[in-house]
């Protein structure tokens, strides 16, 4: 544990290039699945914080996607459009659209969500426990910017 606290900058270029990697392997495990759709990354970002996050309006989903509105838009407008979210009308602020998925955007979802999961399980059942904490603990971290 002591050698962590020296990392050097080879040893965190090949950190980050793991996390890329991982990143890439995860999420083009769906590709076949969206691409079906027309849909890219960013509407499977989306879908995503829909999914772990019903109703939803539009402002907190731009701020946790760190995107504006307008780059925003075209991607809810192909899911919406596809019957994959539905907006409702918030109940106190009229003004407000809350995001949820449709019936079609629930199984979608599931279906490219199976293809991550194999992936995802597979390294968390082959990793011991002490591992997969740390790991996430240190995910988290990357996250907070800490």
């Amino acid at each position: 544990m002591k050698d962590l606290l020296y990392l050097k900058d080879e040893q965190i270029k090949e950190f980050i290039q793991l996390l890329y990697y991982a990143y890439r392997e995860t999420f083009a495990d769906p590709k076949d699945i969206l691409s079906k759709k027309y849909f890219g990354p960013a509407h499977l970002r989306a879908l995503n914080l829909i999914e772990r996050n019903p109703g939803i309006n539009l402002g907190e989903l731009i701020f946790r996607l760190k995107v504006t509105k307008q780059s925003l838009n075209r991607v809810l407008r192909d899911l919406i459009n596809t019957k994959m979210i539905k907006q409702v009308q918030d109940e106190t602020d009229t003004r407000k659209k809350n995001l949820f998925l449709d019936k079609e955007g629930k199984t979608f979802f599931e279906a490219v969500y199976n293809t991550q999961k194999k992936r995802i399980f597979n390294a968390l059942k082959n990793s011991s426990s002490d591992s997969v904490i740390k790991f996430k603990d240190v995910l988290k971290k990357i996250i907070d910017g800490k």
